[in-house]
């Protein structure tokens, strides 16, 4: 018979009892300062309420219309229409629940992770992070080997280029191990040089977005009207040649086309007066993206059978079957400044996350550090452009988008805006992600279960003990920021 080891069954107790005590915590937010103390330096408040609106079509317009379009389409046909208008109905709802919620912690970095520490626990909110983290990382990848097969594209239009780029430049990769693994090496090299951009200031890579996007979405409306006098209705028809099932799915899909208001929550920091331009910002953006990228799936899928339309550069092949070859032109300069600002948003939203969890303690403090003259996160910056790199370097787009969508799916009581219809609307906004969750393809739910497993392990080893526990009954006044004037 064995002996009995009481410290060792106290000791589990003790590093159970922990455990749950620090995954229990919740956090308070105070009203922010606008002194710059601890945390390695502060950011800058220079993005107003245009930049703010155009942050968050930026982030959104580019991968959802350049490339998504035609990788649903090859699975719900037409139906890939009601995929974006369902997936911009459930973002309607969390978007009106996230404006309330960035009028209420008007002043900080942490967007849905730092709404998830304040109105559940410590744990849940790292899990929030881990799982938009992975949403980031892999959209960022994603849109990075999309942009250098349209990048390419646009410098094959000179005759002299045309076809001496090899694949693994540009279009699609080398494949290894029947295709799970595919070497590209423009993508990593485009990804570097947007987060240098980042790096060198916001007010600098705001212009630059602002500036990209906005030619963006001029090229877009020529296109959905160019596109009209092209249409064919046949094709549209069967609508949803694989079932109404199918339609569900593509809209898990498609959500993360649609998480630039998440990005323009992420800016909390970096906004001149955040508890009024949050929520309109918000809203705003996602209204302007919805519209448009409604309006590109009706043209896309009647001017060409949804069976034929690529998976790199849809949009452009499609007017180049029916010889626009001008407009082709146009999409593919669209495309280059519209990926380029969904990755430019997309890299800055990453490293402000990592930044905020730094200063929770969450994280390393070498992701806090902010540099004293650019006032950027560097090292986060830095890292995850590294990481997007690397995964943009070795997987291809269909790959990468089964995996999408499971983290965006997943007080103090200042005045600001209120969502209305409060409990209806959350709790129907929490009903329709969950509805659109179970829809998700079978490699997303083992990349949840997965990434869920690890980020508790972490969390364990890790988190518990290097978190700045605040009790709710306490406020925390984070570091504040100082203004652009300052």
């Amino acid at each position: 018979m064995g002996l009995h080891d009481p410290s060792s069954s106290s000791g589990g107790r003790s590093f159970f009892g922990g455990f749950w005590s620090a995954a229990l915590r919740r956090k308070a937010i105070g009203i922010a300062t606008d002194s710059v103390a601890g945390h390695g330096g502060g950011l800058v408040r220079h993005l107003g309420l245009f930049e703010l609106i155009l942050l968050g079509i930026g982030a959104s317009i580019g991968a959802g219309i350049f490339v998504v379009t035609g990788t649903v389409a090859r699975d719900a046909g037409p139906g890939v229409t009601i995929s974006f208008a369902l997936a911009g109905a459930a973002c309607v709802l969390n978007a009106l629940c996230y404006a309330e919620l960035s009028s209420r912690f008007p002043a900080v970095v942490g967007g849905a992770y730092l709404y998830t520490y304040a109105a559940f626990n410590e744990l849940m909110a790292f899990l929030v992070f881990t799982q938009l983290m992975l949403d980031y990382h892999i959209g960022a990848a994603s849109i990075a080997r999309s942009l250098a097969s349209y990048f390419v594209s646009l410098l094959e239009l000179l005759p002299f280029l045309k076809g001496h780029f090899p694949s693994w430049i540009g279009h699609g990769g080398i494949e290894f191990f029947g295709g799970i693994v595919s070497i590209n090496i423009l993508a990593p090299i485009l990804l570097i040089l947007l987060t240098v951009i980042l790096c060198y200031g916001v007010k600098e890579s705001s212009a630059a977005n602002s500036f990209m996007t906005a030619t963006k979405v001029v090229i877009v409306i020529v296109v959905i009207f160019a596109g009209a006098f092209e249409v064919d209705v046949s094709n549209w028809s069967p609508f949803a040649p694989n079932g109404f099932k199918a339609v569900i799915t593509g809209a898990t899909v498609v959500f993360f086309s649609y998480v630039g208001f998440d990005a323009v929550a992420n800016s909390a920091e970096e906004s001149k007066k955040p508890q009024r331009d949050l929520p309109i910002g918000i809203l705003a953006s996602l209204f302007v993206c919805a519209v448009l990228y409604i309006g590109v799936c009706l043209v896309i899928t009647g001017m060409v059978p949804y069976k034929f339309l690529g998976e790199d550069a849809p949009l452009a092949e499609a007017f180049t079957a029916k010889g626009l070859k001008v407009v082709s032109v146009l999409i593919s300069i669209g495309a280059v400044a519209g990926l380029a600002t969904t990755l430019l948003v997309g890299l800055y939203v990453q490293s402000r996350l990592y930044l905020g969890l730094s200063r929770d303690g969450l994280l390393p403090s070498v992701f806090s550090k902010v540099h004293p003259l650019r006032h950027t996160p560097i090292h986060s910056q830095v890292w995850v452009g590294l990481v997007a790199g690397i995964m943009a370097g070795l997987f291809n787009v269909h790959q990468l988008s089964h995996i999408l969508s499971v983290g965006t799916l997943g007080y103090a009581d200042p005045p600001g805006f209120s969502c209305p219809g409060v409990p209806i609307v959350p709790v129907l906004s929490i009903f329709i992600n969950i509805f659109l969750f179970a829809q998700l393809h079978e490699e997303a739910w083992y990349r949840f279960v997965i990434v869920s497993l690890i980020s508790v392990g972490v969390y364990a080893i890790y988190g518990q003990y290097h978190a700045n526990p605040v009790s709710s009954e306490h406020s925390v006044v984070y570091q504040g920021v100082p203004s652009e004037a300052a």
